[in-house]
């Protein structure tokens, strides 16, 4: 089968039990797929390797600091970004197979809607919450953003971006206990980015916080159409936004203790 001019890269830490899945769905669209590893003990880079991934190491930086060290690994001018519990089905490789058919896309990046899928499920829900960032781009019109926490690709102005019709189905849970423990560590990286940033939120939102964002995440992002998991879901998303304002309050909480400490009486 023809390879595409296009690099695939995945950012990765202990996902044998998924990346396997990830590789093999793209593997025949690309001779260039890069896995930036940073430090699994699972074994995950052994799986990478026997499936023919470029596996490379390097510390974790978080997160927009590790997608561009991978974008640098890249060969060629088109990459394809992929998390390691992402899947591309059949159809959207077609799909990207054909986009390059005809020689150069017309547009220089493209984005590609992302459904998560729970466990006990085969496929994302037909009302499955789901977002359409950018992850596939020339890397001469976008780079993924320096940020700790924001996972997004910064275009040059004037980039004309496409859409894809495929979805990649993303299995975002393993279980409920391991999706609020990457939660909770998310929302470390996140206080620690407000305060590089010098971004201050108001005192008063803690109190809010947990229960604005179960109903953004189980009406707005209709988790309630999951039924019980649904629900579960949405409370794991409602307490790692509250740990983001209560972990930010507590820094800005010690550095004023701290300040108040410094300052001759």
């Amino acid at each position: 089968m023809v390879m595409l001019p296009i690099s695939v890269f995945i950012i990765a830490k202990n996902e044998a039990d998924r990346i396997g899945e990830t590789i093999r769905a793209v593997r025949d669209l690309t001779d260039d797929l890069i896995v930036v590893d940073s430090g699994s003990t699972d074994g995950t880079q052994a799986v990478a390797e026997e499936l023919g991934a470029r596996v490379i190491f390097n510390a974790w930086p978080g997160y927009g600091p590790q997608k561009r060290f991978a974008e640098e690994q890249c060969r060629h001018t088109w990459m394809l970004n992929l998390d390691a519990d992402e899947v591309v089905p059949a159809k959207l490789a077609a799909e990207i197979r054909a986009l390059f058919a005809q020689g150069e896309p017309p547009c220089q990046a493209y984005k590609i809607r992302i459904a998560e899928i729970f466990p006990g499920e085969s496929a994302p829900h037909p009302f499955a919450y789901a977002l359409a960032p950018v992850r596939l781009y020339r890397k001469d019109w976008g780079r993924y953003s320096p940020s700790l926490v924001h996972d997004r690709v910064d275009l040059n102005q004037g980039t004309k971006v496409g859409k894809l019709k495929g979805t990649v189905h993303h299995w975002s849970v393993r279980s409920l206990g391991d999706q609020l423990a990457k939660l909770n560590r998310y929302s470390d990286q996140q206080a620690v980015d407000l305060e590089i940033r010098g971004v201050s939120i108001p005192t008063w939102r803690v109190f809010f916080e947990l229960p604005a964002n179960f109903i953004k995440a189980y009406i707005g992002r209709r988790h309630a159409l999951r039924g019980t998991y649904g629900f579960l879901t949405a409370m794991n998303y409602a307490v790692s936004r509250h740990l983001r304002l209560a972990k930010h309050y507590e820094k800005r909480r010690l550095n004023a203790l701290k300040d108040t400490a410094s300052k001759p009486e």
